[in-house]
């Protein structure tokens, strides 16, 4: 793959052989993130587990303080009361089966978070083919299929993200903006790296961060230290 002139500039600051300071990785990502909007930061943390195996499986979700930066459409799936109380915390679209129709015949599909009340679940389990791909279906674990969907709307709102791993055992996750500068994008780091060590599963065995690194949109990935957040033995 061709990189443009701005990413080969950005590249020559940063040593790839280096484990950074989180500050100092943090500072670098910015300061390489030089596209003419603002890059979003992303933490790339690659775990010592198989994600084979169900009792290995490493997921959940974590209002980060300083949010991500990106406005967040949020559909919930809800009737009733529970409809009620999604549209005053600010939902973008509410219904129940008239939204799943829409989802499968229109392939409706603009909104970030998926949030669903639990006796809607008979509805929303048979749209998993369309939402489960995209990383869009409600899950217990993830904190949106719940019965109080307005608190799910403000957390999402407010910058709630969901960590997961994918096939080669690495989560990908959004941390903020590059306008947000090192000293938000850290506390939002912390907090984030600070769940995936409590999600540890007992099963899991050696060293649990493997590596740790964070990237913007456009530029190359700064390796970090994640020792001052692991029980690396």
């Amino acid at each position: 793959m061709k990189h443009g002139k701005k990413y080969v500039d950005a590249a020559k600051n940063v040593d790839r052989t280096k484990n950074y300071d989180v500050n100092e990785a943090l500072q670098l990502v910015v300061d390489n993130a030089k596209a003419n909007f603002d890059e979003t930061i992303e933490a790339h943390i690659r775990l010592g587990v198989d994600s084979r195996h169900a009792d290995q499986q490493v997921r959940g979700a974590v209002v980060l303080p300083n949010g991500t930066g990106k406005k967040v459409r949020v559909a919930v799936f809800a009737k009733g009361d529970q409809a009620k109380a999604a549209e005053e915390a600010g939902a973008d679209i509410v219904g129940a089966e008239e939204l799943a129709e829409r989802i499968q015949k229109e392939n409706f599909l603009d909104f970030d978070v998926a949030v669903a009340a639990p006796n809607m679940m008979g509805v929303v389990g048979r749209l998993g083919r369309i939402l489960g791909p995209r990383g869009l279906m409600p899950s217990p674990k993830a904190g949106t299929v719940t019965p109080d969907v307005a608190k799910a709307v403000t957390d999402a709102k407010a910058g709630k993200i969901e960590y997961r791993l994918d096939k080669s055992n690495i989560i990908h996750c959004p941390i903020g903006k590059a306008s947000f500068g090192p000293e938000k994008l850290a506390e939002n780091l912390d907090t984030l790296m600070e769940a995936i060590v409590k999600a540890k599963p007992a099963a899991a065995k050696g060293q649990y961060i493997k590596s740790s690194t964070v990237t913007s949109t456009m530029g190359p990935g700064v390796k970090f230290n994640a020792n001052k957040y692991s029980d690396v033995h």
